[in-house]
């Protein structure tokens, strides 16, 4: 039995955050079981915020300079957080931020460069996770379901309610997931028109009722329309979702209320409503206790929402799986899910 000490960093759209995760994997043979012990998010302060949200429109000197101070920043977090705990590390497997995403055309990217971050907290760094799959002709995304399918096998759906919602399950023995819909990210957006950071436990969704009309124009959008393998980036929310939700004269609440039922129905519209299946629910959604609700309503399987590390961290856990099985040049990108041309060992390692 071989035990590895890894930390995974996760960064999501939603830009709630960094979470850092300790994670002790133990392998033996061709399975993996893990340990969660020490776990962070850090907040972003107003200057990284102001950045991260301006870079997609910056220049190209903007972004190499940010993508730079961006790995240094990490590996500053992390060294500050194993010193905080008393860690042993072996390495640090980092997703990095993503800025751009458009597998259409063939790129993807995420700040945070190895380098800097190896650099910083003097440990082997894993990161770029997408790019190698998107090379292959894949979407680079979602990259969780490997982790769903070796660390959570006994669910029959794995549902992510980051800044978008993802789903991952097992059909005749293939391992499939896609991007569903925008999640956090919108929900963030109509709670900063209110003043918050985000919409605690749903409430201004709550107080607001739905517009069947932008529902229906929601649900009628063609993403939905398109077999998977498909993934979603912010790019797409910009084009097609705000200067939509714009050309309805309601408020905030009830816009907030129709985007929970949509991402609600996206969902119940992907699972086959049968009642002994079980679906785990993670991601900063899952504390939304009226979305859930709505997907409860949508849906028949079994909602189960994990322990609290679970559900804050199992981005950050999986990608410190994927390191460890980058590490190994084990495939950690399913072309299954993505629609590559293979199975892909993705990301690049950087030494101290």
């Amino acid at each position: 039995m071989q035990k590895h000490c890894i930390i995974g960093i996760m960064s999501g759209t939603s830009l709630d955050g960094v979470d850092l995760a300790y994670c002790e994997f133990e392998e033996t043979g061709h399975s993996y079981t893990f340990n969660i012990g020490a776990c962070e998010t850090i907040g972003y302060t107003d200057n990284w915020l102001a950045q991260l949200y301006a870079l997609p429109g910056a220049s190209a000197l903007e972004y190499a300079e940010t993508h730079t101070r961006y790995g240094n920043y990490l590996g500053e977090l992390v060294r500050n957080f194993i010193g905080r705990h008393h860690l042993e590390v072996d390495f640090v497997a980092s997703h990095g931020h993503t800025i751009f995403h458009n597998p259409a055309n063939h790129f993807t990217a995420q700040i945070g460069e190895g380098a800097a971050l190896a650099a910083a907290c003097g440990l082997p760094v894993v990161c770029d996770f997408r790019t190698g799959d998107v090379a292959a002709g894949g979407q680079g995304a979602p990259l969780v379901p490997m982790g769903d399918q070796s660390l959570f096998p006994e669910y029959d759906y794995c549902l992510n309610l980051g800044g978008f919602a993802n789903i991952s399950m097992q059909i005749k023995g293939e391992r499939l997931a896609f991007d569903i819909s925008p999640a956090n990210i919108m929900l963030n957006y109509f709670a900063a028109q209110k003043g918050k950071v985000y919409d605690k436990n749903g409430a201004i969704a709550a107080a607001g009722k739905t517009d069947e009309n932008l529902l229906q124009t929601l649900n009628n959008l063609g993403y939905y329309q398109m077999e998977p393998p498909k993934s979603l980036g912010r790019e797409w929310i910009e084009k097609e979702i705000i200067p939509l939700i714009r050309l309805f004269n309601i408020s905030t609440e009830d816009a907030a209320c129709t985007f929970c039922e949509h991402i609600a129905m996206q969902i119940g519209a992907v699972t086959d409503h049968n009642p002994l299946k079980r679906m785990l629910v993670t991601g900063g959604g899952a504390f939304n206790t009226f979305l859930v609700s709505r997907i409860a309503a949508n849906t028949q399987v079994q909602l189960h929402i994990p322990d609290a590390n679970i559900v804050n961290y199992k981005e950050a856990i999986i990608f410190a799986y994927l390191g460890l099985l980058r590490m190994q040049q084990k495939p950690n990108c399913l072309a299954s899910v993505t629609g590559a041309i293979h199975n892909v060992s993705g990301g690049a390692v950087y030494l101290p």
